[in-house]
């Protein structure tokens, strides 16, 4: 993979461009993909933004998300939207089996593909890029990107909403061990240019509807177990709960968040069925990897202190496998 800043001669003419993320795609995904769509823009370029699924509706805020294309409901007009493409942008992702049922599509292309990433253990697929894991978010090598591409003054007040809402989720609001001094030069950069910060932490934190509350309440006080004998807390979310609740993409977000505020908690997990398969969220403080206890026990990964997993288990059994397997990690949790 040739680095990113030689991309520089591809953007000097005209180029039909595609921009796609991973399924699901959180406020990083989401956000870093229309930076480098209104970038793009700017350059001169036909762009369209596919999502491999539908996204949360606090993310509907973002400039230019009404222009993109979600694949699960309009399979057509993403497939065509791949037809000759010159280049195509994987932004917040590495394998493109990441894409759910987008993958087969995107694995046929005959196109430049281009990754911007800070995710461990890229896959081999990619001509041009950078993948950064010590990068806060994706949104970050975004802004970083369009620096070394000397477009600086293309960072627009579009643009500069877009960082800053992948940023400010991927580090917890600037709270992560990734949170560097140059994350904070950069949001001083985008405040200097319009950023209104306050106006994107309400968008994203302030827009939910009451059952989300009630649902999150229901569940700290019901499903949530604490394991301190391992400095382990879980939240274990029956499908039925979903249900109840009426909950949409994205109402889940953060949830697990809340178990690390427990005072001795290394470790959290959320573990929800999703009726088609159970989906598995982990965080942790200090020097846990939840990365590689990912990788090892639930056919997942990400990042050293947050990662994801998934069981084709039963909730019941899914949560039995993880208890062992808190138990089997007992000397690294103390």
């Amino acid at each position: 993979m040739k680095p990113i800043e030689e991309i520089k001669p591809l953007l000097e003419s005209p180029k039909k461009v595609v921009i796609t993320m991973h399924q699901k795609p959180d406020a990083d995904a989401m956000g870093s993909s229309l930076a480098m769509y209104h970038y793009l823009v700017q350059k001169g370029h036909q762009v369209t933004v596919i999502s491999p699924t539908n996204f949360p509706d606090f993310l509907k805020w973002m400039p230019g998300a009404d222009d993109v294309i979600d694949y699960e409901s309009s399979m057509d007009r993403a497939i065509q939207a791949l037809e000759g493409i010159d280049l195509l942008f994987c932004l917040d992702f590495n394998a493109l089996y990441r894409t759910k049922n987008l993958a087969p599509h995107l694995e046929k292309l005959d196109c430049i593909k281009i990754l911007i990433d800070h995710h461990l253990e890229p896959q081999p697929s990619f001509d041009y890029g950078v993948s950064d894991t010590k990068a806060s978010s994706t949104a970050q090598l975004v802004y970083e990107t369009i620096y070394k591409l000397g477009d600086e003054q293309y960072i627009n007040l579009e643009i500069a909403q877009c960082i800053y809402a992948g940023t400010v989720t991927d580090t917890g609001s600037f709270r992560f061990a990734s949170t560097s001094a140059a994350v904070h030069r950069m949001v001083a950069d985008l405040m200097e240019r319009g950023l209104k910060h306050e106006v994107i932490h309400q968008a994203i934190y302030d827009n939910f509807l009451e059952n989300r509350l009630r649902f999150l309440g229901h569940s700290l006080l019901n499903r949530m177990e604490v394991f301190y004998e391992y400095n382990t807390a879980m939240l274990a979310i029956p499908y039925s709960d979903l249900k109840r609740f009426d909950l949409q993409t994205g109402d889940t977000e953060g949830l697990v968040n809340f178990l690390l505020s427990i005072q001795g908690i290394k470790m959290a997990a959320l573990i929800i069925d999703r009726n088609s398969e159970v989906k598995l969220s982990f965080r942790s403080k200090g020097d846990f990897d939840v990365n590689t206890f990912a990788r090892k026990y639930f056919d997942g990964g990400g990042h050293f202190n947050a990662s994801g997993g998934r069981s084709t288990d039963p909730l019941e059994k899914t949560v039995d496998r993880f208890i062992k397997a808190v138990e089997e990690n007992e000397d690294l949790l103390q």
